[in-house]
């Protein structure tokens, strides 16, 4: 199978399909055909009926050939000749050749020009002649017609094998010829290989391509292999040469719906509408028919329209009341109730007339005239009247009466289409003896005409009308249901009976679990009835978890019922159920970002009553990968319905909600996870300045919960982004003091070295220096930012302690400079900060760590005689030393054994 093209190998094996093949075949066609154009003439010196591989012989053994009686491939031409006739040729055409072969071997001489005429009328005939020949001309060479015809014996004898490697051979050396495909095609269809032998059936007839006849046979053969879509494509090819084939459209419209495509099938009956003659009514109003419902099923009522003006135009006389009544069906759904009304007046002997009392100025005016508007049809054009407008003439109106005459034999249906239209066209006067005719009729057998009715009224807000009609239905019971419920609550709603309409709300939520309209309105009817319990039992989830997770409907559902309750619940101050509808409908937002967070949310009791709860879960809890990708996808698919419902903004604020909510109800904890979430979704994330918030709702939530180790890597990323905010130092220094972690020293230094003018920098590192022991670097420190600002009297208590402790060590040079430096900083800390419980007591402590005591004790009893410092937002109780004063005294007194002054002490100011 050298010889093949690629793509023909292809197909042959199954890999690609047949409109693969053609599509491969043409773009091969088109390239060797521009690479062909250099060597066209060098083509042309060949044999175009000659074989690949023997038909390029030397002129010497062509015309020794001849001579003999065979052909180049060893065959006589005779058996060429006896093939030839079971191919079908004319053996009248090939004798004439040979007589012209042999007259041309005897006039060897120069031809005259009167022969030269002779053969250009000879050749003009045939050219013509082929022109005119409908049988398409076999693109098979002679010289391989025979083998084709042995072929063919082979498969008559029932030698396949044989007969398929002679096949193959010919189509290596003619791949453009049809006549071995068409073979083999047989031969695997006699071997019952009816798959390969539509493929070659499929090849041959491409090749062959005029014959619609074979299309369509491949086209039937296609579908009994359920081969839809190439069954299409063959009668595509059989239109393409027999476009006005009405058949052949059908059939592939019909295939088209088979395959959903919808727009298509109507193309072609279109087509055949444009095809059929204009004595062929019957059937193209048949087709519209069927066409103008498949429309209307598929929403297109415009085009539903349209298929039925065209019937009424062109066939009139064949319309039915069928016609009628889908005509008028079609104008009511698209709210033309005047040309819906001009049908059924027009086609039914429906008449509506008008009569008008007309008042003239002088007496001989007086008498009543009757006017009565007909509608006309012109030119077999639906004529369109204003039926809430007849024109009067130039008389003074009093009164006007519109009457319906409807004649014997008019179907139910068309009658009460015609109530329809008069409703919402106000033309009330004439409904009375239709509704009474209609109430007439039995509910069970006529329920959808008394609903078409009862919606009516209630379009146009007749609501009284609509109600003994509606009353009538939901006592039937075939039309006991759902919808017809939601419409009677409805009017009942609007009557202002809304004991009653809650009743009927409530049928619809028992009939109709999932309609959510009736929920919403069955709750807000309960509120205003004052049942809020009952209101917040309409408003129940209708859906499991699963089936959220799965169906993108449902989640849009269940989150619009949700926003309600979240509202309600909210107004009655139910907290906890109010958060636990935010938790739900944040879970369905946040879903792949809960997960990656490692958060879940779980239903318990811990609290007495069963609530949501957010808690922390270990990896292996999570789903698995491929789980984890499923749930992804459906969760992209869910992400889209839910932001069509709420905004990315309307998202945020529910979010905030939620975390206020927890932080009300003292559930930090749960906050801190919350934001870890949200802080996934990239939504958020994305957010520049939604992040930051997040970040500091983190850290508000860590310090209330407690957690400063997490508190600390929010402040961390915040000073590093802002290191000159003081308020983010104070907080930085709060977490740090109480995480009881030594993390921050570190970082602190490093980002020394990035900002070494920081102030708050200068001061924490004094104090990290301090703590760890190291009073040299913490006396630099605290040194550097006295000289910035040498009126701070924390920094001279710094220096002044750090001195002091540098004086205590057990190994050290210079005691006495130390503590003269000491105490010189901290008399100047005490004029800094004034008399006052806090530099007595300062002053003291550093005089009794140093065993200074009869001076420690002077400064103390100081401090005990000072009232505490008022600071504003802080109570006097946190900011009164006198305890501390108190103990430390007594820790003095108690080391010189006076027990009474000790006891004195701290029965005075040590008693809580």
């Amino acid at each position: 199978m050298s010889g093949f093209s690629p793509e023909l190998i292809d197909y042959l094996e199954g890999k690609i399909s047949f409109e693969e093949f053609e599509r491969r075949r043409e773009e091969r066609k088109s390239r060797e055909r521009k690479d062909g154009e250099s060597v066209h003439t060098e083509e042309n010196t060949y044999d175009p009926d000659a074989p690949s591989t023997s038909g390029r012989g030397s002129g010497k053994s062509q015309s020794r050939s001849e001579t003999e009686g065979e052909t180049t491939d060893g065959v006589s031409k005779s058996v060429h000749r006896v093939f030839a006739s079971m191919l079908g040729e004319n053996e009248d055409e090939e004798e004439e050749e040979e007589e012209e072969e042999e007259e041309d071997e005897e006039t060897s001489e120069q031809p005259t020009a009167g022969d030269v005429f002779v053969l250009e009328m000879v050749l003009n005939r045939e050219t013509k002649k082929m022109m005119k020949e409908k049988r398409p001309r076999s693109k098979l060479p002679r010289a391989l017609r025979g083998l084709m015809g042995e072929a063919n014996i082979r498969f008559a004898r029932g030698e396949h094998e044989e007969a398929i490697l002679m096949c193959m051979e010919i189509i290596r050396q003619a791949p453009l010829a049809y006549e071995p495909f068409s073979t083999l095609a047989m031969i695997y269809e006699d071997q019952g290989d009816m798959e390969k032998s539509l493929q070659f059936e499929l090849i041959a007839a491409h090749l062959n391509p005029s014959d619609t006849e074979e299309w369509v046979r491949l086209a039937e053969m296609s579908l009994e292999q359920d081969n839809i879509k190439q069954a299409i494509f063959c009668y595509s090819k059989a239109l393409k040469y027999d476009p006005t084939n009405v058949r052949y459209l059908w059939e592939r419209s019909s295939l088209y719906e088979q395959m959903g495509d919808h727009k298509m099938a109507m193309d072609g009956y279109r087509r055949i509408l444009n095809l059929l003659s204009p004595f062929d009514g019957e059937r193209f109003m048949q087709l519209a028919r069927d066409m103008a419902k498949s429309y209307y099923e598929a929403n297109d009522v415009t085009s539903a329209i349209e298929i039925m003006e065209e019937a009424f135009t062109k066939h009139h006389s064949l319309i039915s009341m069928e016609d009628i009544n889908i005509a008028a069906e079609l104008y009511i759904s698209n709210k033309q109730y005047d040309k819906a009304m001009a049908v059924i007046t027009d086609f039914s002997g429906i008449v509506v007339s008008k009569k008008v009392t007309e008042q003239g100025p002088s007496e001989e005016n007086k008498d009543m005239k009757d006017v009565v508007a007909v509608v006309e049809i012109q030119e077999s054009q639906v004529a369109v009247i204003d039926y809430q407008d007849f024109p009067a003439e130039s008389s003074t109106v009093s009164e006007d009466k519109v009457s319906c005459s409807i004649p014997d034999g008019v179907p139910i249906d068309i009658t009460v289409k015609l109530m329809v239209c008069l409703v919402h066209l106000n033309i009330l006067e004439p409904l009375r003896p239709l509704l009474t005719t209609l109430v007439e009729q039995n509910p069970e057998d006529m329920g959808d005409l008394y609903l078409d009715v009862a919606e009516a009224f209630l379009d146009v807000g007749e609501y009284n009308s609509a109600l003994p009609l509606l009353s009538a239905l939901v006592c039937s019971e075939r039309y006991n249901l759902a919808v017809v419920w939601l419409r009677h609550a409805e009017c009942l709603k609007a009557l202002g009976y809304m004991e009653r309409a809650a009743e009927s709300y409530a049928k619809v939520v028992d009939l109709a679990p999932l309609h959510l309209d009736a929920r919403i309105s069955l709750s807000t009817l309960q509120q205003q009835l004052g049942r809020p319990e009952k209101a917040l039992e309409a408003l129940e989830p209708m859906y499991d978890p699963d089936t959220l997770a799965q169906d993108a409907n449902a989640a849009q559902q269940e989150l619009k019922l949700l926003l309600h309750r979240s509202t309600l619940l909210y107004s009655q101050g139910k907290m906890y159920g109010y958060v636990d509808t935010l938790l739900t409908m944040l879970a369905m937002l946040l879903k792949v970002a809960m997960n990656r967070a490692q958060v879940c949310l779980i239903s318990s009791s811990k609290s007495g009553e069963r609530h949501l709860y957010l808690m922390k879960v270990s990896r292996d809890k999570i789903s698995d990968n491929d789980d984890q990708e499923t749930a992804n996808c459906d969760a992209k698919a869910i992400f889209a319905v839910l932001t069509s419902v709420l905004t990315k903004d309307d998202w945020w604020n529910l979010l905030l909600k939620a975390i206020y909510s927890l932080c009300d109800l003292s559930r930090y904890e749960e906050a801190e996870l919350l934001v870890d979430s949200s802080l996934e979704y990239y939504s958020f994330y994305d957010d520049r300045q939604k992040r930051k918030e997040l970040e500091y709702f983190g850290l508000s939530a860590a310090i209330l919960d407690k957690n400063f180790r997490k508190g600390y890597n929010y402040i961390r990323i915040m000073l590093m982004e802002n290191v000159n905010k003081p308020q983010l130092w104070n907080i930085f220094n709060q977490v740090t003091m109480h995480s009881q972690d030594v993390r921050h020293h570190r970082f602190c230094l490093r980002l020394m070295l990035k900002n070494p003018d920081n102030h708050a920098l200068c001061v924490l590192n004094g104090h990290n220096a301090f703590v760890s022991g190291s009073f040299k670097h913490a006396l630099g420190q605290y040194v550097q930012a006295f000289r910035t600002n040498p009126d701070e009297p924390l920094y001279s208590l710094c220096i002044g302690l750090t001195f002091i402790h540098m004086a205590s060590q057990k190994y050290v040079l210079k005691r006495h400079a130390l503590l003269v430096q000491g105490f010189s900083f901290l008399h100047r800390y005490l004029g800094l900060r004034g008399p006052c419980q806090e530099s007595f007591y300062n002053l003291g402590r550093g005089l009794h760590q140093l065993g200074l005591v009869h001076m420690a004790i002077h400064y103390y009893q100081k401090a005990l005689e000072l009232p505490p410092l008022v600071l504003e937002g802080i109570e006097a109780d946190q900011t009164d030393l006198r305890r501390d004063v108190a103990f430390n005294l007594s820790l003095i007194y108690q080391s010189s054994g006076n027990l009474r002054m000790v006891q004195k002490l701290l029965h005075t100011h040590g008693i809580v």
